[in-house]
């Protein structure tokens, strides 16, 4: 950890009073432009409180979960499509979802499913459901930029210590599972920053204050000829991450977001662990406590914070891996609506559970259901959508969307929608000085309209 050497100045855990830490003046972050921390102090003075920002937390359901068996239970199917689960009633009439989600069943006029998503690749990875986009589009010449990566180059940072795009994923054998999304044609300035040991560590190395204020002097004599010499802002990478560092080091609000021994027991309780990990093989464990991290990281400033939740690839004992997976994601998915709105933060901030892919209408001779890229669903809460229903319907099969059938583009451009970000009117110039828009479909009418 790092150690202010110096007398103590009450009003800061980091050893620095509010007063000393705006005369740090003016902090560069990349190609963010200059940002004036005193300035920004004084308007969170004249408004009292930090007015809660916009973000989005996407949880990745690696694996591709099975539609039939989540949120539109196939009772009038025969019984080697049908399967073992039941519907349960929830809070809007009329709306059924699994038996294993007897929470979220309760919570449901906080919520919608959509039951219908269109537009899957069959390929194991979380890129459509971090940009929208299939995985060549523009790969030629960097790939498209995911949500986290545009948000962050668009809207930067809301606290400068806490980056704007946090990756949570834990690592997993097959490496496309705990992919946090990629920059694109961004490049590495809008990057995740992944608390997974090396990274987090590499911020904090152990100088005194005083090296760290020389350190910092030195960097900034160097601002006009890096100006000069880099024009074109290939050093905007390296500088953006130099300030983050820096950043970081004289505020411990990334860390203590990050640190759940600051939370209340009891809110952790409610969460849960996620453990005992079961049907994870080479995928992403059940960490309930990532929802929490979520939360806390966004309450800190983030804006998009992504993470990989389970392994739901269930060629075999599909209704083990459900009963399993499902009710610890019950918990900890309502503990996080839940804990959202007791905090104020509901409207503001959209949940997001989906996964890459659905699954076969026809149970196979293993009790799995294997690819099914024809259609998939989706959970959303919060963000101050019109919730509190169900979009879309599959045939009785389950083989296909028989009735609004919804693209993975339209639900990303809802989330960028309620970002505040408007998809019909913004563009990002691409390497070669061309403009890009961010979808090329619009936002999900009946959630925004």
């Amino acid at each position: 950890m790092l150690t202010i050497q110096g007398g103590r100045v009450e009003g800061g855990c980091d050893g620095l009073s509010r007063r000393e830490f705006i005369r740090v003046g003016a902090l560069t972050m990349g190609g963010l432009g200059t940002l004036s921390l005193a300035d920004i102090l004084r308007g969170e003075a004249r408004a009292g409180v930090r007015t809660p920002h916009k973000a989005v937390i996407n949880i990745f359901l690696g694996g591709g979960p099975p539609h039939q068996d989540l949120w539109e239970i196939k009772t009038e199917a025969p019984s080697e499509i049908r399967g073992e689960f039941k519907p349960i009633a929830t809070r809007v009439p009329g709306v059924t979802i699994c038996e294993v989600f007897p929470k979220l069943a309760s919570l449901m006029d906080k919520a919608a499913v959509i039951r219908s998503v269109v537009g899957a690749v069959d390929r194991h990875e979380s890129f459509q459901c971090y940009t929208g986009w299939s995985p060549e589009s523009l790969r030629s010449i960097g790939g498209r930029p995911c949500l986290g990566s545009v948000v962050s180059r668009l809207r930067g940072p809301v606290d400068p210590s806490v980056p704007p795009f946090v990756g949570l994923a834990e690592r997993t054998q097959h490496m496309p599972w705990s992919d946090p999304g990629a920059t694109g044609f961004l490049g590495s300035t809008h990057a995740p920053f992944k608390p997974d040991g090396p990274a987090l560590e590499n911020m904090k190395p152990r100088i005194t204050g005083e090296h760290l204020a020389n350190r910092r002097k030195l960097l900034a004599r160097f601002d006009a000829l890096k100006q000069d010499r880099d024009a074109g802002g290939v050093l905007a990478g390296a500088d953006s991450a130099t300030a983050l560092a820096f950043d970081v080091l004289t505020s411990s609000r990334l860390i203590d977001a990050l640190d759940l021994s600051k939370e209340d027991p009891r809110v952790r309780d409610r969460y849960g662990s996620g453990k005992p990990y079961k049907f994870q093989y080479d995928g992403a464990p059940t960490v309930n406590e990532h929802l929490l991290i979520a939360r806390r990281l966004v309450e800190a400033g983030a804006r998009c914070v992504t993470l990989s939740y389970g392994r739901w690839d269930s060629h075999s004992d599909n209704f083990g891996l459900v009963r399993d997976h499902g009710a610890k994601l019950d918990q900890a998915l309502s503990a996080l609506i839940e804990d959202l709105e007791a905090r104020g933060m509901l409207e503001h901030v959209t949940v997001i559970a989906w996964g890459e892919f659905g699954r076969t209408p026809r149970i196979n001779a293993g009790g799995g259901r294997d690819h099914w890229p024809q259609v998939s669903c989706a959970f959303l809460a919060g963000g101050g959508m019109r919730l509190g229903q169900a979009i879309g319907a599959t045939n009785r099969l389950g083989e296909y969307a028989k009735e609004r059938p919804v693209t993975m583009q339209e639900i990303v451009a809802t989330l960028y929608h309620n970002l505040g970000i408007d998809v019909a009117n913004t563009t990002l110039t691409d390497p070669t000085g061309r403009p890009q828009y961010l979808t090329e479909q619009g936002p999900i009418a009946e959630l925004v309209g």
